[in-house]
């Protein structure tokens, strides 16, 4: 199976597009970087890049918005020119990598017997959510009180698995899986600092392996993080990686 950015999942609609680039919008949630952006079909010009940028910074602004996100082709690093721009024009460029797995390839070493996950149900919603917002507040009181109304609009949407991971009988780590009719993506794995190095990652995925071994389970690492060496050590295959860059106006 043939695994591909177009395979992820992100919040948002098409407003605009044009044969060089795919504009997107989540009118519900403006300040959420990863669901309102541009992403390049090819690799633009200087003169493409600028104007583009024109063209979505004059569009968030009438919108409220303090930022501009874009994406890249995949698997193209940007021009040297186009570097350089970012680094004179203080743009935040880094990339991600995709990965994919079969079940039935996951290597987990190390299982965690203290270690146990279950799915959110209504009782445990609010202890996902306590959980969520801790990750989420990192970027902003404002953000993770939008992404809670998320996090319940996920909840009843049976395309989504909301998972909770315990150590010991106390929560942990959560992880959400998006759910297709031949794959399974793995977002938002998160475990809270003090009980990381305890499997409690592993287990999570493990639980997906498990319950879905007929899907391919999908998902992109930070290209530049320590989680993406141990997705490598777990099996996962590389599908390739895509650059972006941010700019937040902190006015």
């Amino acid at each position: 199976m043939l695994i591909t950015y177009n395979d992820i999942h992100y919040y948002g609609q098409p407003v605009s597009e044009t044969d060089l680039y795919t504009h997107v919008h989540f009118p519900e949630m403006k300040n959420y970087y990863s669901g309102n952006f541009i992403q390049f079909k090819t690799m633009p010009t200087l003169n493409e890049f600028h104007s583009t940028a024109i063209y979505l910074l004059n569009f968030h602004k009438l919108n409220g918005q303090n930022h501009i996100q874009f994406y890249f082709p995949p698997n193209q690093k940007p021009t040297n020119e186009l570097m350089n721009v970012f680094n004179r024009e203080n743009y935040q460029c880094s990339f991600t990598e995709l990965y994919a797995i079969r079940p039935n390839q996951f290597i987990s070493r190390n299982v965690n017997p203290d270690v146990a996950v279950y799915p959110v149900e209504e009782e445990s919603f609010p202890t996902y959510l306590k959980i969520q917002y801790e990750f989420d507040s990192q970027f902003g009181e404002q953000f993770a009180d939008n992404k809670a109304i998320i996090h319940e609009q996920n909840f009843h949407n049976t395309s989504v698995l909301q998972l909770l991971g315990y150590y010991k009988g106390d929560p942990v780590g959560t992880v959400d899986c998006i759910i297709r009719d031949h794959m399974v993506e793995i977002d938002s794995l998160g475990v809270l600092e003090q009980f990381r190095s305890l499997s409690v990652g592993t287990c999570l995925q493990k639980y997906v392996m498990d319950h879905f071994p007929d899907k391919m389970v999908i998902l992109v690492a930070d290209g530049e993080d320590t989680p993406r060496e141990m997705y490598q050590k777990q099996n996962y295959q590389y599908y390739g990686f895509r650059y972006e860059v941010l700019k937040v106006d902190e006015e």
